[in-house]
């Protein structure tokens, strides 16, 4: 009997079914796709590009496949799934995106192109095409997402004030923000599971597995009080002196304290209000796996972004409207303010002495931190900083890696008298 054919004997002489996947087009536009996804802020280094074109080989071009091996092989965060997916229809030979991208990039076209709505990370991961073409920026703002970045140029930007960045600068120190781990602080819950270093017999347990050795009791099984994260509650100042630190420091503790972080261990309970004027929920928004969406609906949902600061009625908001929020004074609270307070310091004492009654620790993270020799002089920093049980400075990338041990520091010492 004759041996079946293989596919490749198949085929045509000189047409495979993905040509050189090493060679070519196709790897150059793989290539491609690759840089655009770490511009978008998708952690994809060279082991899952090589993974990319092995699943590329395997699957074919099949646009659903091909999607889907390498959607598998490059997205490790569910935040970067929708982001994927929408710039690999952008990227890959859809017709209609292909034609708008393509009259985007002649130089007639720039009025006539149809604009075309994109998630802020694929636009400004599609964005080096068309700035190469049009350079609207001067030359020393901009940053190359993709250029190996000197030593020195890297600790510029890790000790670089947030408001001192340019745009380009902002938008490259946000993405890195998003990267800074910060495992909280644990505590010994009251539930329990199995564990062989447990404290507690679980006698139930060993009954059960006596009756399966004929009554003989051979181990006592033991029970370990579950380790959880400390309750979270972030208290954010979005005033005008804040605009700058407000945007980015929401996308760190989106990503720092998301409770599928691995990396940075994630939170338990984690509630984020905005204040300025009043007091704004921001925990649903924070809901939202994708940066880019959580800050959309943050946006949306803060009436009194870049005006005034009021803490004291917003305090006086969480304490007769949100209360339930403080577990069991068990939650740690990180107010994130200046301290540039317009109202009465009297009602402000008042209001933090209630919010220290009720949580375990209050800490102030203060981007003013960055003068040196700082003291909180003004009326409301200095009611703030009597009732905080530590100051913290988060006014650069530095400060933001300093925070998780800074944390643990001021929580294994004794809480001051309340």
């Amino acid at each position: 009997m004759q041996a079946p054919a293989s596919p490749s004997a198949a085929m045509p002489q000189g047409v495979s079914q993905l040509g050189d996947a090493r060679r070519g087009k196709f790897a150059d536009n793989l290539s491609g796709f690759g840089r655009a996804l770490r511009r978008a802020g998708v952690p994809v280094d060279a082991a899952r590009m090589a993974l990319a074109q092995e699943a590329a080989m395997l699957v074919g071009l099949a646009r659903a496949d091909l999607c889907a091996a390498l959607e598998t092989v490059l997205v490790t965060r569910e935040q970067d799934l929708l982001v994927f997916r929408e710039l690999f229809a952008t990227y890959f030979r859809n017709p209609n995106v292909a034609q708008k991208l393509l009259a985007q990039m002649l130089p007639i076209a720039e009025s006539h192109a149809e604009p075309v709505k994109r998630r802020p990370r694929v636009a400004e991961a599609l964005a080096p095409v068309r700035a190469a073409r049009v350079p609207t920026e001067p030359e020393e703002d901009k940053i190359d997402f993709d250029a190996a970045m000197t030593a020195s140029e890297r600790e510029r930007l890790h000790a670089a004030d947030f408001n001192q960045l340019s745009a380009s600068e902002y938008r490259l120190v946000q993405h890195l923000a998003q990267r800074v781990p910060l495992p909280l602080p644990r505590y010994a819950a009251r539930r329990t599971r199995p564990g062989p270093h447990g404290a507690r017999a679980d006698w139930p347990l060993a009954l059960q597995r006596a009756m399966r050795t004929g009554g003989e009791l051979v181990q006592v099984p033991r029970l370990a009080r579950q380790s959880q994260p400390l309750p979270l509650l972030v208290l954010l100042d979005v005033s005008g002196s804040m605009e700058r630190y407000a945007r980015l420091l929401l996308a760190f503790l989106h990503a720092a304290t998301a409770p599928g972080n691995r990396a940075g261990g994630g939170a338990g309970r984690r509630d984020v209000f905005a204040f300025g004027t009043t007091l704004t929920d921001l925990t649903p928004a924070f809901r939202h796996q994708d940066p880019d969406t959580m800050l959309e609906r943050a946006s949306a949902a803060i009436p009194d972004f870049a005006g005034g600061t009021r803490l004291a009625e917003s305090l006086a908001l969480l304490r007769t409207q949100h209360a339930r929020r403080l577990v069991g004074r068990r939650t740690l609270v990180l107010l994130v303010s200046d301290g540039l307070d317009t109202g009465e310091p009297a009602v402000l004492a008042q209001e933090l002495a209630w919010l220290r009654r009720h949580c375990a620790r209050l800490l102030w993270l203060n981007p003013l931190l960055r003068f040196g020799g700082y003291e909180p002089s003004a009326r409301g920093a200095a009611e703030l900083h009597r009732a905080a049980d530590a100051m913290l400075a988060v006014h650069n990338l530095q400060s933001l890696q300093q925070l998780a041990s800074s944390l643990a520091q001021v929580l294994r010492a004794p809480a001051r008298t309340r």
